[in-house]
C-alpha cells in the first residue's frame, strides 16, 4: 500500500474509478463569469466518462462546453474517522447527437432537482487520483 506525505492511501486508478461508479452524487468544479463555481449533481460513468444529466438553459451547461473541469466525489464516516476522496480533471463537452443522446437517456442517473433535465455533459477522466484515511491515521 502506498502512502502520501500525510500518511494517506493513495488509490490505484482501478480502485478510483470503481469508487467513482459506486457514488450518487459528485461535485463539478468549472468557471461562472471568470470565477470558480461548485455544482453537486447527480452521474453515471459511462466507459472513461462522467455522465451529467442537466437542464439546457442551466449555468452548468452554459458553462462546460469544451473547457476543463474537475470533478470530485467522497464518502466518509465521521464516527469511526475514516472514508475516501477521488477527483479527476477533464474536458467538458455538451452531447449533441441526437442518438448518443437517446442512449445517455437510458442510463441510471436520476435527477433530484425539480424541472426538465434534457441535456447531457460528458467529462472525459482525463486525470484521476484518490486517497482514502483509515481508521489507524494519526496526525
Amino acid at each position: 500500500m502506498k502512502l502520501d506525505s500525510s500518511g494517506l492511501q493513495v488509490l490505484t486508478e482501478a480502485e478510483c474509478l470503481r469508487l467513482l461508479a459506486s457514488a450518487p452524487i459528485g461535485r463539478i468544479v468549472f468557471t461562472d463569469r471568470a470565477l470558480p463555481a461548485v455544482q453537486p449533481v447527480t452521474f453515471c460513468l459511462d466507459g472513461d466518462a462522467i455522465v451529467i444529466r442537466t437542464g439546457l438553459g442551466s449555468k452548468l451547461a452554459a458553462a462546460t462546453r469544451r473547457t476543463v473541469v474537475a470533478f470530485e466525489v467522497d464518502d466518509y464516516d465521521p464516527v469511526l474517522r475514516t472514508g475516501w476522496s477521488v477527483s479527476v480533471v477533464g474536458h467538458a463537452d455538451a452531447v449533441t447527437d441526437p442518438a448518443e443522446m437517446s442512449r445517455l437517456a437510458m442510463l441510471p442517473i436520476e435527477p433530484w432537482a425539480p424541472g426538465s433535465r434534457d441535456h447531457f455533459i460528458r467529462v472525459r477522466v482525463e486525470q484521476v487520483s484518490g486517497r482514502r484515511i483509515t481508521r489507524g491515521h494519526s496526525n
